[in-house]
């Protein structure tokens, strides 16, 4: 038995979507007592923490519906099923920036909000990236800005909030603590 484990009793499936599912699981608790849980079931992300020749740090900016703004983010995007991790990065480096790479590091992984969700994210990085002679283009329902900031630029951008997420705040310190960009 895993220590403090939740028991399902019953899954009610309340949604399927394109990019998460919804339910509700019905849980027996360490105590005895029943408790009801929402989980959104996602099938993974990644992100690519990108850095060109100039030592800049290639960033996106798109609008969040959930938070009613523009954030500035690394280059991200859902798993597909039955794709490695490793290909979604290539790929939605390509589709989001009009660069691409034949040499992507794996950095980490975690869960992104392990509450209510159990998606896993990973995190490349590569510092050997080629603009595209004919870039991929982004999905149709995806607008993004390209912007290649500093390291330093990039802080700037926490602190105004421009930069508000967690994947893209773990990338900043991670560069800072490679003290390499």
């Amino acid at each position: 038995m895993k220590k403090f484990e939740e028991k399902t009793i019953e899954t009610t499936s309340i949604y399927e979507g394109k990019v998460v599912d919804l339910r509700v699981d019905e849980v027996s608790l360490p105590n005895g007592k029943t408790a009801k849980r929402e989980l959104i079931k996602h099938p993974g992300a990644v992100a690519v923490i990108p850095i060109t020749k100039d030592q800049k740090i290639v960033f996106v900016e798109q609008y969040r519906k959930p938070l009613e703004k523009s954030l500035v983010e690394i280059p991200a995007g859902k798993v597909e099923v039955g794709e490695a991790p490793e290909l979604t990065a290539r790929r939605e480096l390509e589709e989001e920036t009009g660069y691409t790479t034949k040499d992507l590091s794996f950095v980490t992984s975690f869960y992104t909000s392990p509450g209510f969700a159990d998606e896993l994210m990973h995190i490349y990085i590569t510092d050997e990236i080629e603009k595209l002679e004919n870039p991929v283009g982004s999905d149709e329902d995806e607008f993004v800005e390209v912007l290649e900031l500093t390291l330093d630029e990039a802080k700037e951008f926490v602190e105004q909030e421009r930069i508000h997420d967690a994947k893209t705040n773990y990338a900043i310190l991670y560069l800072h603590a490679l003290g390499k960009y």
